[in-house]
Formats: structure tokens, sequence, C-alpha cells
């Protein structure tokens, strides 16, 4: 490609686990790609080192105590400095933008992935909660604006690549793989005595400690059960999950004939970014290659619903529809930072969760600002019970 026909980058959490190994694909492909906006939460020494290097035209921090040093440091190297909610969710409307990677954690990708839509960006999204909280509205959003949502997701991904060709095919079922996390094979009782230091090491992938949590009590999967729903047009029948140990195998699509399609490969978050992003070419890549004889077994086993309550709650939250997906997702960010940071068990997580499903008041029709006020008066109902718990 000549520099012409680069492609801008708007990277929203660039300092994450997704953002900087989107840094990296892009690093690898520097005749391809423009970095045009990267934003962070709060890591304003990783983001001003990342500015310095790829020369974006602005950075936005969303954290005020972090603005004015991240400006000084910038200020003489012509790099704008933005702060705050407002700024991120205004950024991405920039005109020389044409895809924006949503790498943020949780409901907070959801108002600049809209904003990003309704200026016409194509998504590259790895915020599976966007679509978890206001799918129905998000999709309808970029089908009206004629934008692409590209899949970040292994599993979304997956099921995409197995897709191509094959959009004027009905699915008749496509199955979700989950690698069980650290505590596959683990009872009720086992999992009450969870810590959260055993519960950040995952066995196959390297993510951000809010994801790992999700991952190690099946919510993880649960979101990306009710984010497939809306990115394939799906019912909640046609969605399955099946544990496979090995994350070799990411995702596997049925069709009416009875045939399956399975994309496969390395656990490496860099190739489903990297198809995202230079959608619809393959671009040549130094990725480690799967071996068949490093895999002797690929092994495939039934979810335990009954230990790992939050997938059961997920399916029941997609099945019922409305605001419940999102008050299962905003019950689960306060319930795993009080994991993480307060003494809340491990299984207490489902315990709020399933509370929150229950008392939060039911929406079947929600708009964009009911699931706005959904979220806030699910997260002041979650912290109530934690209260309790906790003392």
């Amino acid at each position: 490609m000549e520099n012409s026909d680069k492609r801008h980058i708007a990277i929203l959490g660039s300092t994450g686990s997704i953002g900087t190994q989107a840094l990296e694909v892009i690093d690898a492909n520097p005749e391809r790609f423009q970095v045009e906006i990267l934003t962070a939460h709060s890591n304003a020494e990783l983001l001003a080192e990342q500015a310095l290097k790829y020369k974006p035209n602005a950075v936005v921090i969303q954290s005020e105590e972090k603005y004015a040093c991240l400006k000084d440091r910038l200020f003489d190297f012509g790099i704008k400095t933005y702060c705050g909610a407002d700024a991120l969710a205004d950024i991405v409307e920039t005109d020389a933008i044409d895809i924006v990677l949503t790498a943020l954690v949780g409901f907070a990708g959801l108002r600049p992935t809209m904003k990003a839509i309704e200026a016409g960006k194509h998504i590259a999204l790895a915020n599976k909660e966007t679509l978890v909280v206001a799918g129905e509205i998000v999709t309808a959003a970029a089908k009206k604006a004629g934008v692409n949502i590209y899949p970040v997701d292994s599993e979304h991904s997956a099921i995409f690549q197995c897709l191509v060709g094959e959009f004027h095919n009905p699915i008749e079922k496509i199955y979700l793989t989950a690698s069980g996390g650290p505590f596959r094979g683990y009872n009720y009782e086992q999992l009450k005595t969870v810590l959260p230091k055993n519960a950040l090491k995952h066995p196959n992938w390297d993510m951000g400690a809010k994801i790992t949590i999700d991952s190690a009590s099946m919510m993880n999967k649960g979101l990306e059960v009710i984010e497939a729903k809306w990115l394939f047009g799906l019912k909640p029948e046609q969605i399955d999950v099946i544990v496979h140990p090995q994350s070799v195998l990411h995702s596997i699509v049925q069709f009416r004939d009875g045939s399956m399609k399975a994309q496969m490969g390395l656990p490496d978050m860099k190739l489903p970014i990297q198809y995202a992003i230079g959608y619809p070419e393959r671009l040549l890549s130094d990725f480690p290659r799967f071996n068949f004889l490093d895999y002797p077994e690929l092994t495939f086993e039934k979810p335990d619903y009954e230990a790992f309550r939050n997938l059961k709650l997920a399916f029941g939250a997609m099945a019922d529809g409305g605001n419940k997906p999102c008050i299962l997702n905003a019950a689960n960010e306060i319930a795993v930072d009080a994991f993480l940071n307060k003494g809340l068990g491990f299984t207490e997580m489902s315990d709020v969760i399933e509370n929150a499903l229950q008392s939060v008041y039911f929406i079947e029709k929600p708009t964009l600002e009911d699931y706005f006020e959904t979220d806030a008066e699910t997260r002041t109902f979650a912290h109530s019970r934690i209260l309790e718990k906790i003392g």
C-alpha cells in the first residue's frame, strides 16, 4: 500500500492488553496502518510513551488527576491532549479516522462506540459489553450508518472467519468454545475457597485482570454468548458453549446441511486483532504456527452450569432480554471489583448478580437512556448487597 492507502486507526484503551497487542500488530505492518488516536483510563506514563512513539493526532486520558502531567509531557511534540469521558466520546468523530478499535473494559465502551458508529466509523470490537448491554440499539445504529462491526474476541472472530463466503447460508447453530479457566473441574464447594491470586492465573490466555476473573467464573463466556446473539443475528437456542481446554479450536459454525466449520490456531490475540483491523485481507504475519503433533489430543466437555452459575445467569438474561443483560453486566463489574479488592468471595459474585437480576426494575423495550439509568441503578444495588456480605 502507498501511504495514502493507510488505514487510520483510533485505539480506545491503548494501554491495556488488547491495545498494546494491537500496537504490536501495527508495528509489524507500518505500511498498512496509521495511529490517529490513542486513549487510556489512567496509565498516563505508558500512554505518553505510546504517543511519543506513534505520533498520533491526539490522545485522551480519562483520569483528570493524570491530565496535567500528560499534557506537559506531550506539549512540545504537537500532540493534542484531552481529558474525560466527554472527550473520549467526542474524539472518535475525528474525520481522519477509518476504524475505531474499542478495547475499553466494561460499560465504559458503550458511549464512544455509539458515537463512532453515528460518525460513520467502522468498529473493531474488543469491548463485548457494548453489545451485551445494548446490542439491539448498537446493531441497528450500525446498519443505519452502513458501518461494519468486526469482532476481536477470539471466539467471535472465529465465527466471523467461518462465515466468510457463507453469508447467504443460514446458520443452524454456533458453538463458542471455552478453556474452562483455571478452575475447570471444580465443584461449587471448591469454588467457595478460591482467592484472587488463583483466579488471575489463566492457563492459556494473557489478559487484563477483569476479563481474567470473568474467564475464571465463566461470566466471560456468558457475555460472549449474548454478544454472539447480536453480532450474528441468532436466537438463544442457536448458541451453545463447549469446554475445550487446549484453546486451539476457537469456535464452530454448524450449517443447515449438518456440515460444520471451525477456525483453529494457537491462543494468541494478535491474530484476531490483525484480522479485524486488516479485513478483508489476511496480512502476512510471523505469529507462531500451530503444529498438530504438539497437540495429539483435542478434547471437549460440557460446561458445569451448576458450579459456574454465571454462565447459567447469562443465558437466562439473554432469554429474558430487555435490560436484563445490562443488569447482569453492571452487577458483574461491581462484583469482580469487590472480589479483587474488597474480600467478596468467588461464589458470592454470582449471588450479587442473581440478586440484582431479581431486584432491579425490568424494562422490556429499553432506550439508550434506560440502559444508562439501569447501569447506575444496578451498581448502587450491587454495592449495597456487597456491603451486607463483607460488612
